[in-house]
């Protein structure tokens, strides 16, 4: 078994793997100048330098071993596409795995717009490959693409040496993708000039360049006929890869957490109803939570503040809550010794309960969260952690409104380790938790789109003036906003939040999800609607970073799923387009 998936850089971890074992197939089966092995970082990093965009899709077994990958180079101005190299790992050939890789680049090239896509392939003829041991090779390969009724160009002087006297030159092979394209002369003229400059710019002098590139004398253009299998196309077909879908990370355990107290809105039905409306997209990959140790909680919460929810949680009798009611205005730092009562040291309110269960309910929120957030390391484009508690409003060393451990902020944490990190807040209540955490750091900006602290909650945090401290001073930004507010007004102030984002030029982006901007959330005065979801999904999308989305608050359950679906498509949809490169404001 195996999955297809694109690989975008050298950055993180999983993919800096996929490259190392990609250069070690390319020096194990193809006879290449070292430098061009050790370039394609590089090629991944640098398209202008180049002039090609390029994307490399390998073919990835259990624990990242590659056995296969396919590198292909998109020229925009050109509008053409050409495959430099594809091959399996040794061992790995009939396996299926180059027919499922040229399947994939077909299918990427097609959505691209290029008018087809052009490739190398050793001649099948003996007056141009005098090696009788590699002509059946040949042959086979060049039998393999007519499948697809990719056929080599003839009447040109292509397969022409660059060395007098050389031997077994390639053909150049071109594959319609299905769309009849006939080449025009001129035309190909200039996608011919493009690969031998830009491919071969070391190996090719100028006076060879204009020789096969004055050979082009057909137009349009002779493609050679079926030599192998007649009058058989192969359609190109759909493949969802790993990196395409969203990788969903459930809380298994968050209805433990169950509080059934009058007026407690945090209930276990809002999971149910975003899971009833997003699981039949196909858009999503159901992923099962690891289990990671403290310490990543650690990371971002005092550990006296870890302790007692623990030891609080533990001593609460059965289907009991505890609720803080004393707080410690006047003498912070002599905590009472009774743990109940000490409750209010540690929260912001009165209406966020302490149960058996509530501490590991949340430590499964964090352990899905990590979860998803390492998926990112490992290649994936977009990431789901749908978990209970949420955990925006807990601060280093507070719980409150609903939430006891900051899971956005400890995935954040969490990828910070590789690179820069955004959190973009956009639950309707301020994301104090993850400003407090981060207040002081410039490696991690966080963004809030909330409702203005003089009339929701926190209520004493959220202004604008709240800019940062110290090293982090311009990397919190917060857009406090009106109580009453719809959805184009909403996506003026989501577009500075990403022109900001832009700026910061990040790694990896962690959205904190809430759907309670969604006309009549019971918590919430604005009228965001399904189609609002969207637009917003898309503007995220758009942005080309891999995405981490935690999900915060939304308690209209009704239409909570609904809005969710509407999200996801949305940023589904964007993010791919931005994927193939369609898009132009890709922060990475």
């Amino acid at each position: 078994m195996f999955r297809i998936r694109q690989v975008l850089d050298s950055i993180v971890p999983g993919n800096k793997s996929a490259i190392e074992q990609v250069q070690k197939i390319l020096q194990q089966q193809f006879d290449l100048r070292q430098e061009d092995i050790d370039k394609i970082p590089d090629q991944l990093a640098d398209p202008f330098k180049y002039r090609f965009r390029t994307y490399l899709f390998v073919a990835e077994g259990g624990k990242g071993v590659v056995k296969g990958f396919a590198l292909l180079m998109h020229a925009p101005d050109l509008d053409f596409c050409y495959l430099d190299y594809i091959s399996a790992a040794q061992q790995k050939t009939g396996r299926g795995i180059g027919s499922v890789l040229y399947d994939r680049v077909r299918e990427v090239a097609r959505e691209l717009g290029v008018i087809g896509l052009f490739l190398e392939c050793l001649p099948d003829d003996a007056a141009l490959c005098h090696n009788a041991e590699i002509l059946p090779q040949n042959a086979a390969r060049l039998k393999f693409y007519e499948r697809y009724s990719a056929r080599p160009i003839v009447n040109t002087k292509y397969e022409t040496p660059v060395t007098p006297g050389g031997d077994c030159a390639p053909f150049l092979v071109f594959d319609d993708l299905g769309l009849n394209t006939l080449l025009r002369r001129s035309q190909t003229r200039k996608i011919v000039r493009a690969i031998l400059k830009r491919k071969y710019k070391d190996l090719c002098p100028d006076e060879y360049v204009n020789f096969v590139v004055n050979s082009f004398k057909d137009d349009p253009v002779v493609i050679r006929p079926p030599k192998y299998i007649q009058a058989t196309t192969v359609q190109p077909i759909h493949i969802v890869s790993g990196e395409e879908r969203i990788v969903l990370v459930v809380n298994d355990r968050h209805h433990i957490h169950h509080v059934r107290d009058r007026g407690y809105v945090e209930s276990p039905v809002r999971i149910a109803s975003i899971l009833h409306e997003i699981e039949p997209t196909g858009l999503f990959i159901r992923t099962r939570p690891k289990k990671y140790a403290e310490k990543y909680i650690r990371a971002v919460h005092d550990a006296d503040f870890v302790v007692y929810l623990k030891k609080v949680c533990a001593n609460v009798p059965d289907n009991k809550s505890v609720y803080p009611y004393v707080f410690p205005i006047r003498n912070a730092a002599r905590p009472p010794k009774e743990l109940p009562v000490r409750a209010g040291y540690y929260c912001i309110d009165t209406f966020t309960p302490l149960n058996q269960n509530a501490f590991f309910a949340a430590k499964r929120a964090v352990d899905c969260t990590l979860t998803a957030a390492e998926s990112l390391l490992h290649g994936h484009r977009l990431a789901y952690a749908l978990v209970r508690p949420p955990g925006h409003h807990a601060e280093r060393r507070v719980f409150g409104g609903f939430c006891y451990f900051n899971s956005t902020a400890i995935a954040a944490q969490f990828l910070s380790a590789y690179a820069k990190v955004a959190i973009l807040d956009l639950d309707y209540h301020h994301g104090n938790g993850q400003q407090d955490i981060f207040y002081q750091r410039p490696d991690v900006l966080t963004l809030s789109l909330h409702g203005h602290p003089r009339f929701a909650y926190p209520y004493f945090s959220g202004y604008a003036d709240e800019v940062g401290e110290g090293d982090g001073v311009g990397y919190n930004v917060n857009y406090p906003l009106p109580e009453e507010l719809d959805g184009e007004q909403y996506r003026r102030t989501l577009k500075r939040a990403l022109e900001r984002i832009l700026q910061f030029r990040p790694r990896f982006l962690v959205v904190a999800l809430g759907l309670d901007p969604a006309k009549g959330d019971p918590t919430g005065t604005w009228r965001l609607t399904a189609k609002d979801f969207a637009e917003n999904g898309r503007a995220i999308g758009a942005l080309g970073l891999p995405v981490l989305v935690v999900q915060e608050g939304g308690y209209k359950t009704r239409s909570l799923g609904v809005n969710a679906r509407h999200f996801f498509t949305g940023l589904w949809q964007s993010a791919m387009a931005a994927l193939r490169g369609k898009n132009t404001h890709r922060a990475t």
